[in-house]
């Protein structure tokens, strides 16, 4: 039986944002370690369940095999993803760069955000990525200047109060 071969999708090309903050960084350092103690007993169950018989009728087998190889994939992109990490550290330039937290006023609603790496964002909590529109035309800005978004058919003035 011959295997189908997909088609690459969307995002299969996008490079991972490397930037992360420390405690992302431990965060991820963290999992890698659970995954690794992890990783014995379910070879360890492997093993038992290969003892089992005929393989190619062993649910048991098959279920042990893919926890397996999950385990491994996950172990060998955290440990990818831990290596390539860029630590976000402070910058004290006055320039709204990565870690920054900018208090910014639109239409006469003051918003702070904190800027940090895609992997870490959360709108909800005022955490956004610098790839995003607002994240990148903040970037790089002083305080007191305006960076204009455009988000659909209308263009928003965001301006920089603040930068700590």
């Amino acid at each position: 039986m011959q295997v189908p071969i997909r088609k690459p999708g969307k995002y299969t090309f996008d490079k991972p944002d490397l930037n992360v903050t420390e405690a992302k960084y431990r965060e991820l350092c963290d999992k890698l370690a659970k995954l690794k103690a992890a990783q014995p007993g379910a070879i360890a169950e492997l093993r038992r369940t290969a003892e089992m018989g005929d393989l190619s009728e062993n649910a048991a087998y098959s279920i042990a095999k893919g926890r397996v190889r999950s385990i491994d994939e996950k172990i060998r992109q955290l440990d990818d993803q831990i290596n390539r990490a860029k630590i976000i550290t402070a910058n004290i330039s006055g320039r709204v760069s990565l870690g920054s937290t900018v208090t910014v006023e639109v239409n006469g609603k003051k918003y702070d955000f904190l800027i940090l790496g895609s992997q870490e964002t959360d709108p909800t909590k005022g955490i956004i990525s610098h790839a995003s529109p607002i994240g990148s035309a903040l970037m790089g800005r002083r305080a007191g200047e305006t960076a204009k978004v455009k988000i659909k058919d209308r263009e928003i003035e965001y301006k920089i109060i603040e930068i700590k």
